[in-house]
C-alpha cells in the first residue's frame, strides 16, 4: 500500500527560492509507485496545498492533514525541502513531534543546535573536532573592530549566526573592513559570527543513514573561481565556482575527512542527509569542520544530488531510503 508523503518547502527567509528549487528536484524523483506526494507551500501568508486543476487548500495545522474533494488526507510522513526557518532550524521538527508524524530531517534539538553556527562549533570543540577560531557577536552588544582585530588573526570571514546560502556573508582582510562586513551580516541576523580563515582545501560531503549504517558519499572539492575569493552565494548557485565529484584527493585525506563526517554525524545525532562542509589544511594534516547543514540543497545541480549519482544511485532509490529511514 502506498504512503502518503508530505513535502514541504518554502519558507519564511531568503532562503524559500532556493527551498523551491529543491522541492522541485525531490518532487520529480520521489517514487511515485511508492507514495502519494503532496507538496506543501509554507510561507508568510500561510500553508497552502495547491490543487492540480488550479486553485489552493489551506491545511489545518491542528492535525496536519488536507481537505481535498472533501477527502480528509493524512500523512504518513514528511520529507521536508525547505531551507531557513522554520524548516531548517527545529521548528517545524518540534511539531511534528508533538503530532507524532515522522520526517526526513534531523530532530529539532539537533536541527536548532546545528543552525547556530556558534553551537555548532562548540559542540565540535567539545567533542574534539577541529574548528576554527571565532568570537560571536550580538547585535545588542556591540564590539569594535578593534577588538575583534586584536582576538583574531585575519583574514576572518563574517558571517550571519542562523541561516545559510552563505547570505550577508564576508571576507575580511582589513580590520578597518570588519564595521561594513559585520553591519551587513546583522542585517540577516540578530547574531554574527566572526571566524578566522582556515588556509586549505575545501571539500562537502553528504552523510546519511540506512539500515543502521553511516554512509558517506563521495567527496566534492569545492574551488571559487579567480574572481571569487570564498564560496558565497554567488559561487554557490550563480555559476561563480568549479565543484569536483568526485573529488581528486589522496586517499589518505580522503578518509581523514570521512571519518570526521562520520563521527560529526553521530555526535551531532544526525538524521536524514545532511552536508558537512570542511577546510582540509595540509599544515596541520586534518580536516576543520565548517558548517552542518541539515537540510542540503537538492536542486539538481546541488552538490549531494552530484554525489549521489557519482555513488551509482539514482535520486529515486536516495530518496526512498531517506523516507524509509524515518518511519
Amino acid at each position: 500500500m502506498k504512503k502518503t508523503i508530505a513535502l514541504v518547502t518554502g519558507g519564511f527567509s531568503g532562503e524559500a527560492v532556493i527551498s523551491y528549487k529543491s522541492a522541485a528536484t525531490i518532487g520529480n524523483h520521489l517514487d511515485k509507485e511508492r507514495f502519494d506526494v503532496f507538496t506543501i507551500d509554507v510561507n508568510p501568508q500561510g500553508w497552502f496545498y495547491e490543487l492540480p486543476g488550479g486553485g489552493k487548500t489551506e491545511v489545518d495545522k491542528n492535525d496536519f492533514t488536507l481537505t481535498v474533494n472533501n477527502r480528509k488526507i493524512k500523512f504518513d510522513a514528511v520529507f521536508i525541502g525547505m531551507h531557513g526557518t522554520p524548516g531548517e532550524d527545529g521548528k517545524l521538527q518540534g511539531y511534528f513531534d508533538t503530532l507524532k508524524i515522522p520526517y526526513t530531517s534531523c530532530d529539532a534539538a539537533t536541527s536548532a543546535i546545528t543552525f547556530n553556527k556558534r553551537y555548532t562549533v562548540a559542540v565540535a570543540k567539545m567533542a574534539g573536532i577541529g574548528v576554527a577560531n571565532s568570537l560571536h557577536l550580538f547585535k545588542h552588544t556591540p564590539v569594535p573592530g578593534s577588538q575583534i582585530a586584536n582576538e583574531l588573526k585575519l583574514p576572518v570571514f563574517v558571517k550571519p549566526n542562523n541561516g545559510g546560502s552563505s547570505i550577508g556573508m564576508s571576507k575580511v582582510t582589513k580590520a578597518e573592513d570588519l564595521a561594513g562586513a559585520i553591519e551587513k551580516a546583522f542585517h540577516e541576523d540578530d547574531q554574527v559570527l566572526v571566524e578566522e580563515m582556515i588556509q586549505g582545501r575545501e571539500f562537502t560531503v553528504g552523510v546519511f543513514k540506512t539500515e543502521g549504517s553511516i554512509i558517506v558519499l563521495p567527496l566534492t572539492e569545492v574551488r571559487a573561481h579567480d574572481d571569487k575569493d570564498f564560496f558565497d552565494f554567488e559561487a554557490k548557485y550563480q555559476g561563480k565556482s568549479t565543484e569536483i565529484t568526485p573529488a581528486e584527493v589522496d586517499e589518505a585525506v580522503a578518509d581523514k575527512i570521512r571519518d570526521a563526517a562520520k563521527r560529526i554525524y553521530a555526535v551531532f545525532n544526525c538524521r536524514g542527509v545532511v552536508r558537512i562542509d570542511f577546510i582540509y589544511n595540509e599544515e596541520a594534516g586534518k580536516p576543520f569542520m565548517l558548517e552542518v547543514n541539515t537540510i542540503p540543497g537538492q536542486s539538481d545541480a546541488s552538490i549531494v544530488p552530484q554525489q549521489v549519482r557519482a555513488m551509482g544511485w539514482s535520486l529515486t532509490e536516495f530518496y526512498t531510503k531517506l523516507v524509509e529511514e524515518c518511519f
